[in-house]
């Protein structure tokens, strides 16, 4: 079995240096300007009680005073959450138990981490479109921590002249949550930057202690404020560990359609455990769910803005579609080989914490908006056009089921949006993704192919 060694790319993870600054590309001006209507909450009222609820949401679920739908029980899913502390972006090893008992097995039988810094993967064609799609992704993440902090790349360089015009273009206004938590860049006990996290912000952490993802003694304090991870000077806004969830998951929910819905499940599972950590707040998740579900619906779409880029720590990929079919099917033969059947049969083999859909749509659900207050209430319970908006969408479903037409596929996803309104969704076609609710659509995706199969 080949070993990989680590690539590591920031995710905001308190790895600011000057060598890390870059020219925005043109899915960082993208994501930078869909994220950007965070910057002006503090100017209606809708937006100041949206900023409210975000810090008391964020605190209550942290300490269990808010009690959530979660697959498991509060102490339960506390140590999830320091287990999903680790990012295992090499292989996407610690999500497979999404894949369901007997699949997730069998995936980590040939994708797991030795150590910190040693990890197997599938194959050589799993691995590059793993490290392509993680290279997009987290740059668009980690530029938006830096740039609504205090606008720069890295905490320290300047940004574009493209990307200063967003904020002035809006009026809008950095380090919202220092600002409006009481703890603004560079004050005692703040970011140095902007954007401190809840951890910083909020009176009261609560401790979580158990063991990581690789089985260490380890607290939350110890991935909060170092020295395994040192997220002090890491600017809160949006999380990256939620872009990386929601990529990976995605991910192998394409490459194994049959569990599609738990694979959602799972993403919304580790973007919902930042939130128990202490590291973010809701509508950090929100954001970094809404990022990572537009990026991977461009790379799907074979968006010539996201294709054929020369990425750090990553090969170049020019066909994404065409690298999907390779990863699948090489994927297909090593979980047959692991699991002894079908890829159909072995999905539904599973007695894991997603075996129950009424519990894992329920979870889902709880994370869709986290009742934060309607922003944008022309867009509340209005059925924005995903055709009409963004029709890329479509291929979050089509590549999973090709059955399906790209327009039945914006059907299903403009039919099962959430309510809408929220905080990113002014209208655009960035903010569609953030009413997108791909647990259902997931599901009625799967039902009409298995309808077309027997027509």
């Amino acid at each position: 079995m080949r070993i990989f060694n680590l690539f590591v790319i920031s995710l905001g993870l308190g790895l600011v240096s000057a060598t890390h600054a870059e020219a925005q590309t043109v899915s960082n001006i993208a994501v930078l300007k869909g994220l950007s209507p965070l910057t002006v909450l503090s100017k209606s009222a809708n937006g100041k009680a949206a900023l409210s609820s975000n810090y008391a949401v964020t605190g209550g679920i942290q300490t269990g005073d808010i009690r959530q739908a979660t697959l498991l029980p509060f102490t339960e899913q506390q140590q999830q959450a320091l287990r999903d502390a680790f990012i295992t972006d090499g292989n996407l090893a610690q999500l497979a138990d999404g894949l369901g008992t007997t699949l997730g097995g069998a995936y980590v039988a040939r994708a797991h981490y030795q150590d910190r810094e040693h990890f197997t993967n599938v194959s050589q064609a799993v691995a590059d479109l793993i490290a392509y799609t993680n290279a997009t992704t987290a740059p668009d993440s980690n530029s938006g921590k830096y740039f609504f902090a205090n606008t720069t790349t890295d905490g320290k360089n300047p940004v574009s002249a493209e990307a200063l015009e967003i904020l002035q273009k809006i009026g809008g206004s950095v380090d919202v949550f220092g600002t409006n938590y009481g703890r603004p860049a560079g004050s005692p006990g703040a970011d140095a930057f902007g954007d401190s996290r809840p951890f910083q912000t909020q009176p009261q952490t609560l401790t979580i202690i158990g063991r990581d993802y690789l089985g260490v003694p380890a607290n939350n304090t110890v991935y909060n404020r170092g020295p395994v991870m040192n997220l002090t000077d890491s600017p809160s806004f949006p999380s990256g560990h939620t872009t990386y969830g929601y990529m990976g998951s995605i991910l192998l929910a394409v490459l194994v359609p049959q569990r599609y819905p738990q694979m959602i499940t799972r993403a919304s599972e580790y973007g919902n455990d930042r939130i128990l950590m202490g590291a973010h707040y809701a509508m950090d998740v929100l954001a970094g769910r809404t990022l990572a579900t537009y990026d991977l619906a461009h790379l799907l779409a074979n968006d010539s803005a996201y294709i054929g880029q020369t990425l750090k720590n990553a090969p170049v990929i020019k066909d994404y579609q065409a690298a999907v079919k390779t990863a699948q099917a090489e994927l297909t033969e090593a979980l047959k080989a692991g699991c002894g059947a079908e890829i159909r049969s072995c999905a539904h083999d599973d007695t894991s914490r997603f075996s129950d859909p009424a519990i894992n749509q329920s979870a889902y659900d709880a994370t869709q908006t986290y009742g934060l207050p309607v922003v944008y209430p022309e867009n509340f319970g209005v059925k924005e056009d995903v055709n009409k908006l963004a029709p890329e969408a479509g291929y979050l479903l089509t590549t999973a089921f090709p059955s399906l037409t790209l327009e039945e596929a914006n059907q299903i996803l403009t039919a099962t949006e959430g309510p809408g309104g929220g905080f990113l969704d002014n209208g655009s076609s960035f903010g569609v993704y953030s009413r997108l609710n791909l647990y259902a659509a997931s599901l009625a995706a799967m039902e009409l192919s298995e309808r077309k199969k027997v027509q």
